[in-house]
């Protein structure tokens, strides 16, 4: 029998420049395919991973943003972007990549995976969760 875990990984680093941000995405994936309870939060210089249409060619290291769109098919459905941190950076939700999760449920229905969040709503998100992990 398998306990079900709450875990949350919370993404403050750029996407580039540290092995940070790759490995949370790609223990994020473990994680789900181990059947946990999986959330991920993006603040700070977190939030430039999932800035839609990223190119790495000037930089030389292969562009990983694209795997975020698999998520949903490893039903990570709870992804939060904290409004603080897109505001300081002058970014919005339409800078993003659009992350969805199909509902079996409802006939493959697509449905949003991410929520725009509010500092103190990410904080009690935080308060309910068994395990945060921080990249």
């Amino acid at each position: 029998m398998s306990i079900t875990k709450r875990l949350m990984y919370v993404n403050r680093r750029a996407p580039y420049g540290t092995i940070y941000a790759l490995e949370s995405l790609e223990v994020v994936l473990i994680g789900a395919a181990f059947e946990q309870d999986v959330s991920l939060a993006f603040v700070d210089d977190g939030v430039y991973q999932l800035v839609k249409g990223q190119n790495t060619t000037g930089i030389g290291v292969k562009n990983f943003s694209p795997a975020y769109a698999a998520l949903g098919d490893y039903d990570v459905k709870k992804i939060y972007i904290e409004k603080e941190s897109l505001d300081q950076r002058g970014l919005s939700m339409d800078d993003l990549q659009h992350l969805t999760w199909e509902d079996e449920n409802e006939d493959y229905a697509e449905k949003e995976s991410m929520h725009l969040v509010s500092r103190e709503e990410l904080a009690d998100l935080l308060e309910e969760q068994d395990v945060v992990f921080s990249f």
